[in-house]
């Protein structure tokens, strides 16, 4: 058996600790999970509800269009069907996207860290990457820029930046896309924008009317929290929705997602509370980051990555052995910090003093 030889030094994923591994490796009975930016407050009610709806109909295929969801989206923001595109999570639609455009030897540009899932993917189809480190933790559109060759295929942008959380301004976005090449497709990855309220976030919709080459990914798997049922989409031209719909699976997404999603989409008070619930818990970790001597990343999602200037691998099994999971910067590429996800106000307060005892803890 003879693997593709551009895949075989790919790592395999490996997710985080479940709560229950945590629960049988240290004898607790009591974990909080503040690692992978899943929405503490759950999902709106009307989901259960329509979800039930579906069992009936188990043994039959879902619909392969998302019709009724992708007419939902389309007067959601104002835009044509023919410019939506679901995916199972918005990962899928990344993948989808290197599959329809890479062949071997194009060149795609990403900031560095980032979403690893751009470098994942555009590697199985064969492509080079070309990574871009960060400046002050926030992409270096003028960087990438430089880094645009006539190879260049594909440039990923993700907005607030998994794993630090940062944006770049809308002035700074519309500029970058001004002097990207019109055969270049810029892919906006904001999964987290729902919960933004700052002026200074791109506003994308604006951009794709001005700009071709531009599409969006967005997901139910954060503020909605749909993440189980996998389920995100993706909103561009037409043609370039067009070339990705001819390499989607013909049933890439299930009857129970796609309900769940149009149910989540028409509660939109669910969203605002839960916005507003984040932005005070955000408010509480960083107010008790200042407090603690700490510094961290503006954050404009419902995560916050913070420096404990110690050893991040330390830190991190410190809090897994009192029963907070977080992200460990070691593993990120910022080997002094942690990315912790916005829990509920009981979560934060239990992890800053679990952090306190940690911090004196370590050497």
């Amino acid at each position: 058996m003879h693997p593709k030889s551009n895949i075989v030094h790919l790592p395999v994923y490996k997710p985080g600790k479940s709560t229950d591994e945590v629960k049988s490796e240290f004898g607790l009975e009591k974990i909080i999970k503040l690692a992978s930016n899943e929405n503490p407050y759950g999902f709106s009610n009307n989901v259960k509800e329509a979800v039930m709806t579906e069992f009936e109909s188990t043994n039959i295929y879902p619909d392969g269009a998302s019709t009724k969801l992708t007419e939902k989206l389309s007067e959601f923001y104002n835009v044509s069907p023919n410019q939506l595109i679901i995916g199972a999570g918005s990962d899928e639609v990344i993948l989808m996207i290197a599959r329809a455009f890479f062949v071997k030897g194009d060149e795609t540009i990403m900031a560095t860290p980032t979403f690893p899932q751009y470098k994942h993917n555009a590697e199985i189809e064969g492509a080079v990457c070309i990574e871009v480190p960060l400046k002050d933790g926030t992409h270096d559109l003028n960087e990438m820029l430089t880094r645009i060759t006539k190879n260049t295929k594909i440039i990923w942008l993700c907005c607030p930046n998994n794993p630090t959380g940062t944006i770049n301004h809308h002035e700074e976005v519309k500029s970058f896309l001004t002097k990207v090449p019109s055969d270049v497709l810029v892919v906006f990855d904001e999964a987290y924008a729902e919960y933004n309220e700052q002026n200074e976030f791109p506003d994308s919709l604006s951009l794709l009317k001005q700009f071709k080459n531009f599409i969006v990914l967005r997901t139910f798997s954060k503020i909605y929290g749909l993440a189980s049922l996998r389920i995100g989409y993706g909103i561009g031209h037409p043609d370039v929705i067009h070339t990705i719909n001819q390499v989607r699976e013909p049933f890439n997404t299930t009857s129970f997602a796609q309900t769940a999603a149009l149910a989540a989409v028409e509660d939109q008070e669910f969203i605002r509370e839960c916005r507003e619930k984040n932005k005070l818990g955000l408010a509480y970790l960083t107010d008790q980051f200042k407090s603690m001597g700490l510094s961290y990343f503006p954050a404009y999602g419902n995560f916050v990555m913070v420096d404990v200037k110690k050893q991040a691998d330390q830190v991190f099994q410190g809090l897994l052995q009192k029963g907070i999971i977080v992200r460990g910067g070691h593993q990120l590429g910022f080997p002094t910090s942690l990315r912790v996800t916005i829990g509920s106000q009981e979560q934060n307060e239990e992890f800053i003093d679990a952090l306190k005892l940690v911090l004196q803890e370590v050497n």
